[in-house]
């Protein structure tokens, strides 16, 4: 490895063909700023043939095909670990021998959802936002989904308003404000970097420093809100993290999740109470677990019996 080569994390399930279409255009990106990578697929026990197409269409990536569905938060971790990064925090998933190759000497890793496509300069502006701002942790870019339409990449820290506008009747022009999280359009608009609580997660560029020490990520988020309280470790322990606007990277959002959607729902709920209980100054836990059983018991009106259950389910966490 050589000081300039950046490490590239993706962890797919079950999403063959956007899976293709995100790495045709992350190489096509590579060779056209010339910035020479290496890029591991880890492959959460895809049944699609997507370990198949990466094998015969992509021989330069390095592929951990992985028996069981880690999820995204061990999946990525696997990912680091194969790079050479050090693991400070438990993982049940030992780097295979012939992946070994130390990163650490490379400042950068790019994590990725296989449901993004790289548009042209957008690796290298988030090295650039990065290699300009030595207190950087993490960088993210402007995303669109992919009608074209904007899709927000940065967030505030989620508070008491987010779980409100999240699960009861709320105005309609609160979803775009700062009460829910949102940071304004004309940011991203004006192209100009700005810091950030956290991104969305689907794009991290994170300096290896940073990552080595605050850990990988919390395994004991199971799906969402990983990336939250990665972002919020970073910054408690004094980095920043930044969105580039200049950096667009087109997202289909949640292809992998949409094929499993109330166990998806149930998860996320469930990281969420992990969320409000390992970081307390987000939301007191109390108002929170009251807007939250409320919100529950609502939906439970009208859902079906397998989303009632889900909901019951989620009660019964929050009620810890």
């Amino acid at each position: 490895m050589n000081d300039e080569q950046l490490g590239v994390v993706i962890v797919s399930w079950n999403v063959r063909e956007l899976l293709a279409r995100c790495l045709y255009s992350l190489f096509a990106e590579l060779a056209r700023s010339q910035i020479d990578a290496r890029v591991i697929v880890v492959d959460n026990a895809s049944r699609d043939g997507s370990p198949e197409m990466i094998r015969l269409q992509f021989p330069q990536v390095e592929l951990i095909a992985c028996e069981d569905n880690l999820g995204f938060a061990k999946g990525n971790n696997v990912g680091l670990r194969a790079l050479g990064l050090p693991h400070s925090a438990p993982g049940p998933t030992a780097t295979p021998p012939s992946l070994l190759t130390d990163v650490r000497k490379a400042g950068e890793v790019l994590l990725l959802n296989p449901d993004t496509e790289v548009q042209p300069g957008a690796i290298k502006t988030l090295l650039d936002v990065m290699r300009s701002r030595s207190g950087t942790a993490m960088v993210t870019s402007r995303l669109s989904y992919g009608s074209g339409a904007f899709q927000h990449s940065a967030f505030h820290f989620p508070g008491m308003g987010q779980l409100y506008i999240d699960l009861l009747p709320a105005p309609a022009r609160f979803y775009e404000s700062r009460l829910n999280g949102r940071y304004p359009r004309r940011w991203y608009e004006a192209g100009q970097p700005f810091e950030i609580d956290t991104p969305l997660g689907a794009v991290m560029l994170l300096r290896c420093e940073a990552i080595e020490q605050v850990g990988f990520f919390d395994e004991e988020f199971t799906l969402y809100c990983e990336e939250i309280d990665w972002a919020a470790r970073f910054k408690e322990a004094g980095w920043k993290n930044v969105c580039a606007p200049a950096a667009h990277i087109i997202h289909h959002e949640g292809k992998s999740t949409s094929q499993v959607r109330v166990e998806s729902f149930v998860k996320l709920w469930t990281s969420r109470y992990r969320l409000h209980t390992k970081h307390s100054q987000f939301a007191p836990l109390g108002l929170a677990r009251q807007i939250v059983i409320t919100g529950m018991k609502r939906k439970m009106r009208d859902a079906s019996p397998e989303m009632k259950a889900a909901c019951e389910k989620i009660i019964e966490i929050w009620k810890r």
